[in-house]
């Protein structure tokens, strides 16, 4: 096999040559054949922020589920023998649920946008310093440790080991006799 075009190498002598590959070029690792498949994933990947929400099912990850579900029955119930006018228990419920619901519907309106924005910049950071800080801190801790546990094990089994097998040795004579006098 010979190099570019007019070039005497061959890939035998650059076996590992980063620049000229079989299956494409060091930008693209796919074959060449795929180039036009990886155009069109590179469209469909900037794409991803502009998704469509569901506007129907607006917690598909059910992560509310427990924890602010509250209708009327879970917060006002009247037992057996204490009832109230029906007029009154029916208007209870509407003025509950509508105010629930404007009161929720306006907080989303004055305060949802901000709080989207304040939450968006705390999730970038937050994976900013995961991505850019933790994972690094901790690979490099490993790294580390791993080298020290290296030489932490050297140092026992050149050290400690004998010691102990000496010692071992010493008091693998020693019998104990508990005799019982009564």
């Amino acid at each position: 096999m010979t190099g570019a075009a007019g070039d005497s190498h061959t890939f035998e002598e650059f076996p590992r040559s980063p620049f000229i590959r079989e299956q494409g070029n060091i930008y693209k690792p796919n074959n060449r054949d795929m180039m036009d498949t990886d155009s069109l994933n590179e469209k469909t990947l900037k794409d991803i922020h502009t998704k469509e929400i569901d506007l129907v099912n607006r917690d598909p990850k059910h992560l509310n589920d427990d924890v602010v579900k509250v209708d009327f029955e879970d917060v006002i119930a009247e037992p057996a023998g204490t009832y109230s006018f029906d007029g009154v228990w029916k208007a209870s419920f509407t003025t509950f649920t509508v105010t629930k619901y404007w009161c929720y519907r306006l907080l989303t309106a004055l305060v949802g946008i901000p709080l989207a924005l304040v939450w968006g910049i705390f999730f970038a950071i937050l994976s900013f310093l995961h991505i850019w800080a933790v994972v690094p801190c901790v690979k490099s801790y490993l790294i580390e440790i791993h080298c020290i546990s290296r030489v932490y094990s050297i140092c026992i089994h050149t050290f400690c080991d004998p010691f102990y097998e000496a010692m071992g040795k010493c008091f693998s004579n020693i019998h104990v006799r508990m005799t019982k006098e009564v």
